[in-house]
């Protein structure tokens, strides 16, 4: 059952002559990555729904289909079938290809990912590099069309849409390297082998550590930030700029924006797996029967789970505390885990680097936590209303 994906992929290759089966095997693996992550998109809209309709005490989708199950299908449907309006004094042409190069710099970025052993559609060495400079695109996708639109509040959107990206892709950069720095390679699968090992039936991941538990939080800050997942979502705040960056956007090209946002969430949860939470591998050793592409979904889904709850649950930020977290917090801490990272490394096995290594990073946290973010006055919030 491990390998039941690739036996099947090897199995239907066969039938091919010999000089076509490196490009079949390509392209079946390719036309699975474009089923697999959009259905789980449709699937996540329903639990998403039905999550918020929870935790706010309403009922949530209902009608279509036993449950609302169906309602992904009309929501298509629906996209479908509505017209596509184009602003006239906009830029055709770019306003058409924002949307289209979200989607490809997103599904690229899976090309690299380790889904479970064996099963990965491209295993380069430098494997990480080329997600990031995939990921990189998506900011370009994202001026594009805010400045296609000819519209001043798709634009201020846009350029604050890629501020905000681009302050934490620093941080998601940064925080990978510590990965990177221990397991001594950029190869994805490399590093997930480097954390397949047991001590007893404990694994060694990467986030059981001093240093990988610290890099793993400012991780996923900023990646709740690049993927203007709430609080993060100020580029999409309909208060002040109307819908953002897609505000002329209607019918399906506002259906690949909301496909690329959620593809975009499955990718970056899934490389936080593949860093942190041991890829693949079982969370005990007496757990390792089970297949090893479940594991990986499992951690992925617990991510979009946490994704989720918090949108449910925090409010949204302003864009100056979010850019104050940003580089007077966050990158501060990720830069002193670069260093401990290293103290780790060199220190040699034994409970003290432990004991360095953690009171290295809580010293850090109430020093810039506690202390320095005191002078911003981050006080609770003061509703004014007009009289």
């Amino acid at each position: 059952m491990d390998q039941i994906f690739v036996l099947l992929q090897h199995w239907l290759v066969a039938f091919l002559p010999l000089s076509l089966q490196p490009v079949a095997s390509v392209l079946l693996a390719v036309v699975a990555i474009v089923c697999v992550f959009p259905a789980l998109f449709a699937l996540t809209t329903v639990f998403e729904r039905k999550g918020l309709a929870r935790i706010q005490n309403r009922i949530g989708p209902n009608r279509v289909g036993p449950f609302g199950i169906m309602q992904p299908i009309a929501d298509g449907i629906k996209s479908l079938t509505k017209e596509d309006i184009v602003p006239s004094i906009a830029n055709a042409p770019v306003h058409f290809l924002a949307p289209v190069v979200l989607v490809v710099a997103v599904f690229m970025g899976f090309a690299v990912l380790p889904m479970g052993r064996n099963m990965v559609l491209v295993d380069m060495d430098a494997g990480l590099l080329f997600y990031f400079a995939m990921g990189a695109s998506t900011e370009v996708s994202v001026f594009m069309a805010g400045w296609s639109s000819r519209n001043k509040y798709s634009l201020l959107g846009a350029m604050r849409a890629v501020a905000q990206m681009i302050s934490y892709e620093v941080v998601l950069l940064l925080s990978s390297v510590s990965v990177v720095m221990i397991a001594g390679s950029l190869s994805l699968t490399k590093i997930v082998a480097a954390q397949s090992g047991y001590t007893g039936i404990f694994p060694h991941w990467y986030i059981f550590t001093p240093w990988g538990l610290v890099g793993f939080i400012m991780y996923a800050i900023a990646a709740t930030a690049e993927t203007n997942r709430s609080p993060f979502d100020l580029p999409e705040g309909e208060s002040e700029l109307v819908a953002g960056y897609h505000t002329e956007y209607s019918g399906f090209k506002f259906a690949l924006f909301f496909l690329g946002e959620y593809l975009a969430m499955f990718s970056i949860s899934g490389l936080g797996t593949t860093l942190f939470l041991g890829g693949w591998s079982a969370p005990f050793s007496f757990l390792t029967f089970i297949p090893s592409w479940i594991w990986f979904f499992s951690k992925l889904m617990m991510s979009i789970f946490v994704f989720i709850w918090m949108r449910g649950t925090l409010p949204r930020l302003r864009q100056d505390q979010l850019m104050n977290f940003a580089w007077k917090f966050v990158l501060p801490l990720t830069l002193l885990n670069l260093m401990v990272t290293a103290l780790w490394r060199f220190m040699g096995e034994g409970w003290a680097r432990w004991g360095v290594c953690s009171a290295i990073l809580i010293a850090a946290y109430i020093l810039m936590g506690r202390v320095g973010m005191y002078k911003e006055h981050f006080g609770p919030r003061r509703y004014r209303y007009a009289e």
